[in-house]
């Protein structure tokens, strides 16, 4: 549950026209803004919730890794650009990846859904 509300957290700050001068300034397309941005809002909500966990976190764990790689360009774990609050939300959504969405979770509640789409 953490981890959703640190990344629909992130993610709302990113529809802010702001976030449209940083892709720039990094060499990305500006039109990256908006897939961005609800990725990591709806990531983030799916992730609370428990349903469609696994793709969720398989989509925020790839974004992660554009973080570290693309934006913080992976030069140093602390200090300024650096990448240790993506690492742990990589690892997070690599746990979720294997381990599911939980026994609170409405896939765990609602038996129907097919294991493979938690």
């Amino acid at each position: 549950m953490a981890i959703g509300t640190i990344f629909i957290a992130h993610g709302i700050t990113k529809f802010n026209p702001g976030f449209l001068g940083f892709l720039g300034n990094i060499g990305m397309p500006p039109e990256a803004q908006i897939p961005i941005a609800l990725l990591e809002t709806v990531g983030g909500i799916v992730l609370i919730f428990g349903v469609l966990s696994r793709i969720s976190a398989s989509m925020l764990a790839m974004n992660m890794i554009g973080a570290i790689f693309v934006v913080k360009g992976a030069a140093s774990l602390t200090g300024e650009r650096g990448y240790e609050i993506d690492l742990i939300l990589l690892a997070a959504c690599l746990v979720v990846i294997v381990a599911g969405p939980g026994r609170i979770s409405i896939s765990h509640i609602v038996r129907r859904i097919p294991r493979f789409l938690h």
